[in-house]
């Protein structure tokens, strides 16, 4: 009868979470499974099933040279951001807490602008008659001004200024939870600095390297704005060309392709980041 009870009992309490988590499956099915299920099937069917749209990105050279310049682009601005990022993340680690509280918000200041807005005043800074080509013209630095912009520096620029704190936060989540005593412990036993940083802290924080690459990298294979309005025609990446065939020639179904297309490559570097990069003890 006691079973019987609490049984019962939590059927309720179960029937009750699911009512309150409702609301936010009905959300999620709208506002993503949705629109995620229409674009797979406008990818397969026009209006027959077809496989034209995914042959059409194989056998196009360029579409595949463009893929790959994403994929190179999202790996440098990955590594970039890993190399800033990274003694940001430490320093931020390592100092007291009043100082790493007027740090962070330094770090959080860009989310508080808008991505467009950002990438405009990269713009301003960056142009040829830009501030920084200005202050080195002045200085008699050069005696030309320098092409920053609609480029693959530009384009790097806005890319790891929009992406940095995305790196540093989950590296600067584990480096908080490091026990300074392995490093301590480490020197006097007779181990160096650059020993004690190879051997025990990278290790240690290998982690958060693991889960700030993925972030970044999820992110950057995504990215539009930043290479349309910083970068030059070597730079175009994937969501330029989707964004094209939808907007300007209304190729729906390839478009749709394309899309999935980049989503599995983002859900395959999910599954391996997981399976390979120790992310599955981040829980």
């Amino acid at each position: 009868m006691n079973q019987l009870v609490r049984a019962l009992g939590k059927d309720k309490i179960l029937s009750g979470n699911l009512f309150l988590v409702l609301p936010a499956l009905l959300f999620l099915l709208t506002i993503y499974v949705y629109p995620l299920a229409k674009m797979i099937l406008m990818s397969l069917f026009d209006p027959d099933f077809t496989l034209k749209h995914y042959q059409e990105f194989i056998s196009t050279s360029v579409y595949i040279k463009v893929f790959y310049n994403t994929i190179k682009i999202s790996f440098f601005s990955t590594l970039i951001c890993l190399v800033v990022g990274y003694p940001v993340s430490f320093l931020l680690a390592s100092v007291s807490p009043k100082t790493r509280g007027l740090m962070i918000i330094f770090v959080i200041i860009p989310f508080w602008i808008s991505l467009l807005v950002r990438n405009y005043a990269w713009m301003v800074l960056l142009g040829r008659n830009g501030i920084f080509n200005s202050m080195l013209l002045e200085l008699g630095l050069i005696s030309a001004p320098l092409k920053l912009m609609y480029n693959a520096f530009g384009m790097y620029v806005g890319m790891v200024h929009i992406l940095l704190p995305y790196m540093i936060f989950p590296m600067f989540a584990v480096m908080s939870g490091i026990d300074w005593d392995l490093i301590r412990a480490s020197r006097s036993l007779g181990a160096n600095a650059f020993q004690t940083f190879i051997r025990v802290y990278l290790p240690l924080s290998i982690k958060g390297i693991s889960a700030g690459c993925l972030i970044v990298f999820i992110l950057a294979i995504g990215f539009f704005i930043t290479p349309a309005l910083l970068g030059g025609l070597k730079e175009i990446m994937i969501s330029n060309v989707i964004e094209n065939q939808v907007s300007n020639l209304l190729n729906w179904g390839f478009g749709s392709a394309l899309a999935f297309i980049l989503l599995t490559v983002a859900v395959l570097m999910i599954i391996g980041f997981k399976k390979y990069l120790f992310l599955e003890e981040l829980k």
